[in-house]
């Protein structure tokens, strides 16, 4: 079974200096304090640390430079530093200088990391998984397709398994 990571335009339109959440959901009848303690939970479950936010960033070119991460078989160390930097640190991951410094310390050279920020390098790389999560029908994050099934949102672990058995 291959196991590829795609990556999702989640609010593509956020400006790079952030935007707070209550103003990202605004006129939604959503509860975000609500929201916050479903997803902490969740991370407690899984122990992962997670510090509550106020703010959204735009994740365009951390995506992009995920991108040299995978390519460079650093993808695991590249996901922890983001997630860290993002949700436990409250870094603004649409910064080239806090992406720079996410990737040092994933071990990505430095040089690498710059040109692919400064070049757009893995622009057309981005683009076209955000054309398949388009055609797939992907409203959300995470999302798992295998054969022709697939799940969006955090499930239980018994439908990710129900989605790996053989149809």
């Amino acid at each position: 079974m291959e196991f590829k990571w795609t990556v999702f335009p989640l609010h593509p339109e956020t400006p790079k200096e952030g935007l707070e959440l209550a103003d990202l959901f605004a006129g939604r009848d959503l509860d975000l304090a609500a929201m916050q303690q479903r997803l902490a939970a969740v991370a407690a479950e899984v122990g992962l640390p997670l510090e509550p936010r106020t703010r959204t960033y735009n994740s365009r070119l951390a995506q992009e430079l995920g991108k040299l991460a995978q390519k460079m078989g650093l993808m695991e160390a590249y996901q922890k530093s983001v997630y860290t930097a993002y949700f436990v640190e409250g870094k603004n991951i649409a910064l080239r200088d806090e992406l720079l410094q996410i990737a040092q310390r994933a071990g990505l050279p430095e040089p690498e990391a710059r040109q692919a920020l400064e070049e757009k390098v893995f622009a057309k790389e981005v683009d076209d998984d955000w054309q398949r999560a388009r055609f797939l029908g992907i409203s959300g994050v995470p999302a798992f397709i295998s054969g022709k099934k697939l799940l969006v949102g955090f499930r239980p672990y018994a439908d990710l398994l129900a989605l790996l058995k053989p149809e």
